[in-house]
């Protein structure tokens, strides 16, 4: 089993996101609570916990400052904080910690079972490779140097041409390990900042939006007569099998097979 830890100093909200996780999870993980940052570090280092969810503002020991110092001795452990709106700016200090996602509370379910999904194919992977996560291959860029990062586009134009751009990145890159570092540095952005735009111009945070662009792709390729399910799976960035069939039913609500029989069917009667 996944042991997964919530940290959030507000009971309520602890609570409630992980009645919301253990209804969907609760045969393939164990979860842990924690209220502050000093508790997370205790039961991350007692439970040897895989993935945590972190609020980014809690009281001592912050979320973020959690994360830095489990960065320091873990460099796989998968991290998701959870952040309100208006902390984002805080949140533009977390440049070492490599977060999967920012997640904006109160959580959107689907968003944040499409990011526990990640979280947890992440997590299948690192154990595979043998605890150890083999680097992913870098994804040319066409500036390798550093520059600094870009302020918040003003003008209709300004956003407008940097939706384009986010757009453009993912339909380029999207049959390949995509993460949010990945389009983050790119665009010469933090990774939160970058998220608080990307929700802000798309309605949903980049994990959601880059699975839903998969998936479209995935089912234009599955009405074809002779596609093989897990060679689609693959074509569209998804190399496990068992993952590209999860995501799609999350996100169609029917599996990959199902889908296929359907609009094959569809097709055979239209013809009629």
């Amino acid at each position: 089993m996944y042991r997964v830890l919530i940290a959030d100093d507000e009971m309520i909200e602890r609570k409630a996101l992980r009645k919301k996780l253990q209804a969907r999870y609760g045969e393939e993980c164990e979860f842990f609570e924690a209220e502050n940052g000093r508790e997370a570090l205790r039961i991350y280092a007692e439970k040897r916990i895989q993935i945590l969810l972190l609020d980014i503002e809690m009281p001592g020991i912050t979320g973020l400052a959690a994360a830095e110092q489990l960065r320091q001795s873990d460099p796989d452990v998968c991290i998701i904080f959870l952040t309100a709106y208006d902390e984002f700016s805080y949140a533009k200090k977390a440049v070492t910690v490599h977060a999967l996602e920012y997640l904006l509370k109160p959580c959107d379910e689907k968003e944040l079972l499409l990011v526990m999904d990640a979280a947890m194919d992440y997590t299948e992977r690192l154990l595979r490779a043998g605890g150890q996560m083999v680097p992913l291959p870098e994804i040319p860029r066409e500036q390798k140097s550093p520059e600094p990062e870009r302020q918040d586009p003003e003008t209709e134009d300004e956003r407008s041409r940097l939706r384009r751009l986010m757009q453009d990145f993912i339909e380029l890159h999207y049959r390949e390990e995509l993460s949010v570092q990945d389009i983050a540095g790119a665009l010469h952005y933090s990774e939160a900042y970058f998220c608080r735009l990307f929700k802000q111009y798309f309605g949903r945070n980049f994990i959601t939006y880059l699975s839903e662009y998969r998936i479209r792709r995935a089912k234009t390729e599955l009405r074809r007569a002779d596609a093989n399910i897990r060679e689609v799976g693959r074509a569209v960035g998804y190399p496990d099998s068992n993952y590209f069939a999860k995501v799609f039913k999350r996100v169609t609500g029917q599996s990959p097979s199902e889908f296929r029989m359907q609009e094959l069917l569809a097709q055979n009667l239209t013809r009629m």
